[in-house]
């Protein structure tokens, strides 16, 4: 895609100090999820290749499972005549409104293989409750 205005993306803008080749600083890393559920529990996860565990935080307040972290990258490549070295930084972080019937104070997460899995048990009996009739009254 080619913009037409100023802003091509092939430069850095003056305009806006945080995009820089086309993309912004908030989008070089933003994990993809998945979220779930069966009978018993909602279940997000989240692929985090090259993230450690000392690196991702994942908290719940008010209802919300937030997961943030930072991941940073580097590659250095020498060869006869040439030298090449890279480094990338990038925070992100990602919010998950739960359900009524989520139980927030049994939240679990596990990182393994650069996947974090989130398991969010359901309340007991939240879920096998019916919906009432209402008596319409005339008026």
């Amino acid at each position: 895609m080619v913009e037409s205005s100023h802003k091509s993306g092939l430069f850095p803008s003056l305009m806006d100090p945080f995009r820089t080749f086309g993309a912004r600083l908030s989008d070089w890393f933003a994990p993809a999820s998945e979220a779930s559920a069966d009978g018993e529990a909602y279940r997000i996860a989240m692929e985090l290749p090259g993230v450690a565990e000392k690196d991702v935080s994942v908290s719940v307040q008010d209802g919300v499972v937030t997961v943030s972290g930072e991941k940073a990258s580097e590659r250095e490549e020498k060869g006869e005549t040439w030298y090449f070295s890279e480094r990338s930084f990038g925070s992100f972080s990602r919010s998950f409104r739960l359900p009524p019937d989520a139980d927030a104070d049994g939240v679990d997460a596990e990182l393994k293989d650069g996947l974090l899995t989130i398991r969010v048990p359901k309340k007991a009996g939240a879920a096998g409750e019916a919906a009432q009739k209402v008596q319409i009254r005339k008026g």
